[in-house]
């Protein structure tokens, strides 16, 4: 186990390397995100080995929302960096002429990256990808939960880049204590709601802004006004990949009453479709991360309806995907976010109903609504709050680098993908610039009869 000391050491020489001013270079920059994309590229069968071992994730899942995304992540930052470090004109009052003004966009200094074990390598280096885009050096601590991914991503980060600049410290929970007591310029953490309050009580200490990328409750609303098949194949894809374990999955289904039966038909027809009538060795499905999360996803299951699924085995970390209704407010599993392969479905008649069962969770990372009926799409959008939105679509948004990601409440703090995450690991300097060739005595001592009435008259008072 790494020591105090040790990672104090490392934190030294990583603010040495950057106080001398060599990753604020754009062409550094690139050349480290070009790196970064050369190591995944040559590294990708291992990467998906690593996946496999600790959730047994199939091949396409692991390229698809692991590698893929983080590719095309940077290619997009590539694309887009030099205009996105270029400083900014901003208006200044015709008062204050003839000065200028600029925003100018500078790295925060040394970073802390947090990560996670549902998707143990894309959510480490997502938010690494920005890091380096805004210049930063940064120290990354993997999920010890996903030990496979842990131990690839520091070797693959120890032979590509030198440790002045990235590092990573593999450990578990005092690993993360002895991290969390150290100076940083920036924590950014994906997990969930309880040690996202430990992280930020620790950073609070130290002054150390923090991003926090959680989950929650996300409700999925099925209106009438749909195509039945498309939603149920979107709505089984985004609740069951990696085994429902994405803190984007819908959590819960909001149906309303007249297409419950047909819903719930049209999902189980997809469930069978995806993974075949023996879901148990179906190479397609994954498994849960350990026993643990596996106990805890099963007690939400005792006491309730099962309407499809609800199959176990616990010495191979199985749960089938299953479907759940009569699920009231109060029941245990609308306690918490499942974050498994459980979808329990609540039926409404009226959408105000449903708006009201939403607003009285707290906020969730995404809300999704499948509807054609735009009146009712603008009325959730006003009446709802959540970090984001699909309307008839799941989890795809996660792909658009264009769009912030993040959440809102208890969902999370910040947001990040493309020039968010530039701007998360950015501080924006304002300068204002004046010329020598005109200083105007209007606003120096001494304060002579007239100078007031001068200066209301100036701003128009």
């Amino acid at each position: 186990m790494i020591s105090e000391t040790s990672i104090h050491e490392i934190l030294e020489q990583q603010r040495v390397f950057f106080q001398s001013g060599k990753t604020q270079s754009l062409s550094f920059r690139i050349s480290q995100l070009k790196l970064l994309q050369q190591s995944i590229k040559e590294n990708e069968t291992k990467i998906c080995q690593a996946l496999k071992a600790d959730l047994n994730k199939p091949e396409f899942e692991a390229f698809s929302s692991e590698i893929i995304l983080v590719l095309k992540e940077i290619e997009y930052c590539i694309k887009n960096l030099n205009k996105w470090t270029k400083p900014q004109k901003a208006k200044v009052p015709w008062q204050l002429l003839p000065a200028s003004a600029k925003i100018y966009p500078e790295p925060l200094g040394v970073v802390l990256i947090i990560g996670t074990w549902n998707y143990p390598f894309q959510l480490v280096i997502t938010p690494l990808i920005g890091a380096i885009a805004a210049g930063n050096c940064t120290i990354i601590k993997p999920s010890e939960l996903a030990p496979h991914t842990s131990s690839l991503i520091s070797k693959l980060i120890a032979k590509y880049f030198q440790p002045e600049y990235i590092t990573v410290i593999e450990g578990g929970v005092e690993t993360s204590q002895k991290l969390l007591s150290q100076k940083f310029d920036h924590i950014f953490f994906t997990g969930g709601t309880a040690v996202a309050k430990i992280i930020m009580e620790a950073a609070a200490k130290n002054l150390t802004p923090v991003t926090l990328e959680l989950g929650g409750k996300n409700p999925c609303i099925v209106d009438t006004d749909i195509h039945i098949a498309h939603t149920a194949r979107r709505i089984t894809w985004g609740k069951f990949i990696n085994a429902g374990q994405t803190c984007l999955a819908p959590d819960y289904l909001l149906v309303h009453t007249n297409i419950k039966e047909n819903l719930i038909s049209a999902i189980q027809k997809c469930i069978q479709e995806f993974y075949g009538n023996n879901l148990a060795i179906s190479p397609d499905y994954g498994r849960i991360i350990n026993q643990k999360q596996f106990d805890r996803i099963t007690n939400l299951l005792k006491g309730n309806k099962i309407v499809f699924g609800g199959e176990t085995n616990r010495e191979q970390l199985y749960i089938a995907p299953t479907l759940i209704e009569n699920i009231s407010l109060a029941d245990s599993i609308m306690q918490e976010e499942i974050f498994g392969p459980v979808l329990p479905i609540i039926e409404y008649t009226d959408i105000s109903e449903a708006i009201t069962l939403i607003n009285s969770l707290p906020k969730a990372l995404a809300l999704y609504l499948f509807s054609n009926n735009k009146n009712l799409q603008q009325k959730v959008l006003q009446t709802t709050s959540s970090g984001t939105v699909c309307l008839n679509e799941t989890v795809m948004h996660i792909g658009v680098s264009s769009l912030p990601f993040g959440g809102v409440g208890d969902s999370g703090i910040g947001s990040y993908h493309g020039k968010f995450s530039f701007d998360t690991f950015s501080h924006y300097k304002s300068v204002l610039h004046n010329p020598f060739w005109l200083d105007l005595k209007w606003r120096y001592a001494p304060y002579t009869k007239g100078k007031l009435s001068f200066l209301k008259r100036l701003i128009g008072y």
